[in-house]
């Protein structure tokens, strides 16, 4: 997979495992052709064979009959793509002639609008459809995950002749990384988001900020980056090491880069400021945003820190320059604040801080923390923003135009939609994809947590007992990947896959599902995973 340029694919990629039994074979013999498998993942809403087969090889023409630059670049990108883990070089044209073809076209059919699409595969060519271009390319990337799971010959690779409508259950499929414990490069960057594509995952969350590391580039405020991108120590397994000045960030160049790379996949990239706890990096680097007003190191082991901003003015100026910054950024509509975990002991002890809660009238830091990301709400609304945190912001009220991300459970977003507000849950029970995948997996976490691939696909976002208008509130879901104990990208494939593919399908599969089933279709993508050189967990496919 291209770390730059082209991408692998796009969403949720879906599995549908699908023997075939055809009575002509165009492109190939027979042999070739029996047994031959489908994979789709996540699974279609609809799929019907029609018998026979569609052979693609050097002759085959890429065509598009609704031209422009979208369009285009979603063409080059499906050629190049192709190219590069196949070795076949398609031709590209706007009019269809007298060769065989793949034809990309707009038009009104289809289910709901924007992400839905058809393909239509008859031994003449494919046919995919639909209201939008996300759609297309969604559609695109479903005909891409049949290509690179099939065999190919020397008569090209046979696709079968099938009609599939499709679209999703979830408008919000997300992933979550996070950089600060451990950084990745832009390339690896690019290279997950090409993961998010590849499943149709539409929602990067990007964790940017934390007690360990502040990852972008603030112009107004340098030295979030001179000193708080990096820690004179790292932790490996637990236990500090000898290796020095563990860091890095990313300019807002890069940034940029990175948002445009994600925008052509269809993946939003929605950035994680930390506050008002976790956030002992920003006070590294600048110290009368602490309460205590000492000179701190950007923290070197894991663990929660009990620094915390202080909740005075001088703090939210700088927040909101943080954030004017951060928003020119992102287009994304939502902002996360995180929220979480917050250590509320310095709040405790300064008089100063007690006295200002007294003043506002507030009854405890729970209180506080409230009025204080109140504040923050307030500010990204002004600015056409919304707010999201993790689920510990329902403690003392919630900001009025909140999303919460239940994370402990999904007792704290039942809490939120009983209030009024959006949910996206990622329960740490089925959505963390930092914990180890069987209980023999050599790391620390196997010792206290595990989620095996079956445990993912069971999960449902949507808790039993809702009515309809609180189900509604449900935007969907997300995997989250911490990064204490993951060292390297490879590591972070290793811990994606294959339980990235589960959760594809919770999130895009209507209906029932069925997890033995799915393992056939999920085992049958080996072929795509080799070809795609993804260090993926080998323990649920051999």
């Amino acid at each position: 997979m291209k770390s730059a340029g082209m991408g692998i694919f796009s969403r949720p990629a879906m599995h549908l495992l699908l023997i075939l039994v055809v009575s002509s074979t165009p492109g190939g013999s027979l042999s070739q052709i029996l047994g031959q498998v489908i994979e789709i993942i996540p699974r279609p809403v609809s799929v019907t064979m029609t018998g026979g087969a569609f052979s693609i090889d050097e002759g085959t023409v890429l065509y598009c009959g609704s031209p422009g630059v979208v369009m285009d670049r979603m063409m080059t990108m499906f050629r190049d793509e192709i190219k590069e883990f196949t070795g076949l070089d398609l031709e590209t044209g706007t009019e269809i002639g007298g060769k065989k073809g793949i034809l990309l076209e707009l038009n009104g059919a289809g289910g709901p609008p924007e992400e839905s699409y058809r393909i239509s595969v008859n031994a003449d060519g494919v046919r995919i459809s639909a209201p939008a271009p996300h759609g297309i390319f969604n559609g695109l990337k479903s005909l891409e995950q049949m290509i690179l799971c099939a065999d190919q010959g020397k008569d090209g690779i046979l696709v079968p002749c099938v009609e599939i409508t499709d679209y999703p259950r979830y408008n919000w499929r997300g992933m979550h990384l996070d950089v600060s414990r451990h950084f990745f490069t832009t390339d690896s960057i690019k290279r997950y988001i090409d993961f998010l594509a590849l499943y149709k995952f539409n929602r990067f969350h990007w964790h940017l900020t934390d007690d360990q590391g502040w990852r972008i580039e603030i112009k107004k405020y340098p030295e979030l980056t001179l000193k708080g991108a990096w820690r004179k120590a790292t932790a490996v397994g637990g236990e500090s090491d000898s290796v020095r000045w563990y860091g890095g960030y990313y300019t807002q160049e890069e940034i940029r880069e990175i948002v445009c790379y994600a925008s052509d996949r269809y993946v939003t990239v929605v950035p994680e400021i930390e506050m008002p706890g976790h956030s002992q990096a920003a006070i590294a680097a600048y110290p009368e945003l602490g309460v205590t007003g000492q000179k701190l190191e950007v923290k070197t082991s894991w663990g929660i820190s009990p620094n915390i901003y202080n909740p005075f003015e001088r703090t939210f100026d700088f927040l909101e320059d943080v954030l004017e910054e951060v928003m020119e950024l992102f287009p994304s509509e939502y902002i996360h604040i995180g929220g979480d975990e917050a250590i509320k002991d310095q709040w405790k002890a300064s008089t100063e801080v007690q006295e200002f809660m007294h003043k506002l009238g507030l009854q405890d830091e729970d209180e506080l923390q409230s009025w204080f990301l109140k504040k923050i709400d307030s500010f990204l609304s002004q600015n056409g923003r919304r707010l999201i945190g993790w689920d510990e912001i329902l403690d003392g009220g919630l900001p009025p135009d909140a999303t919460v991300m239940s994370w402990r459970g999904m007792e704290g977003g039942i809490r939120a939609v009983d209030l009024g507000h959006d949910v996206i849950m990622c329960p740490n029970t089925h959505c963390y994809f930092n914990f180890a995948q069987a209980e023999n997996e050599p790391t620390s976490w196997a010792k206290r947590h595990v989620t095996k691939l079956e445990k993912v696909y069971v999960f449902d976002p949507c808790p039993p007992g809702l009515n309809e208008k609180q189900a509604s509130s449900i935007l969907g879901a997300q995997g989250c990947v911490w990064t204490e104990h993951i060292e390297t990208f490879r590591g972070v494939e290793n811990k994606l896959f294959p339980r990235i593919s589960a959760l594809a399908e919770v999130l895009w599969s209507p209906g029932e599902r069925d997890f033995n089933e799915f393992m056939i279709r999920l085992k049958a993508q080996r072929t795509l995973f080799n070809k795609l050189k993804i260090n993926y967990y080998k323990g649920d496919l051999d």
